[in-house]
């Protein structure tokens, strides 16, 4: 079985987490934003992180992201865990806040993540994410494409935050579409099948995570 994690922690793990702490007023986001230009598949192209060993590299699995729906003014991101013989779909499913480009959702005992869309051009997305834990704020951002490599121009734009913010690259995963039997419907996060998984000779324990 998958182990059970909160929206909070697998969002995290999946993008990688970041970063010197700004308040939401701090942080720029895209004009005239609209989701749902930003459906579909993505990939992620550069992470940066404050939390240099967050993640144990002796992790049995591994969580990606695959793709960004919207559903009526709701965002929702499908993950996807993979690693020995695991597929298993997760999705996180934030709400608008009231300003432009930024949504908000909450988890197991009030917990809050807040999502900012920076800048897009609808190929190219970065992205800021607060994330609230027991108390403990985290930051991440993210640089995502819906082709590799990306335009150099908004890979340029993301590291200009990385230089600036002081901000630790951090490890990419993205998935190899192996396990992932999906065909996605614009506009319906749920069409993505979260329960689709290869056979699998056993299942995994808990997924180590290092705090250091």
């Amino acid at each position: 079985m998958v182990p059970q994690r909160g929206p909070l922690l697998l969002l995290a793990l999946s993008l990688g987490l970041a970063c010197a702490q700004q308040t939401l007023e701090e942080v720029p986001v895209q004009p005239g934003f609209n989701a749902q230009k930003v459906e579909g598949r993505w990939l992620t192209i550069q992470l940066a992180s404050s939390r240099a060993h967050l993640v144990s590299p002796a992790d049995p699995l591994k969580l990606g992201l695959h793709s960004i729906w919207t559903q009526d003014e709701d965002v929702t991101f499908v993950l996807f865990w993979t690693g020995e013989g695991v597929c298993q779909g997760v999705n996180i499913t934030v709400h608008p806040t009231g300003l432009q480009g930024q949504f908000q959702g909450s988890w197991e005992g009030g917990n809050s993540m807040h999502v900012c869309f920076v800048g897009t051009d609808y190929s190219n997305l970065v992205l800021y994410i607060r994330l609230e834990d027991a108390g403990e704020v985290t930051s991440l951002w993210a640089l995502l494409a819906r082709t590799t490599p990306g335009d150099p121009t908004w890979l340029e734009k993301y590291l200009e935050y990385v230089r600036e913010l002081r901000l630790h690259k951090a490890p990419v995963f993205n998935l190899d579409g192996e396990c992932v039997d999906a065909s996605p419907t614009p506009g319906r996060a749920g069409s993505v099948r979260p329960g689709h998984r290869k056979p699998r000779a056993a299942s995994p324990g808990p997924i180590p995570v290092s705090r250091s």
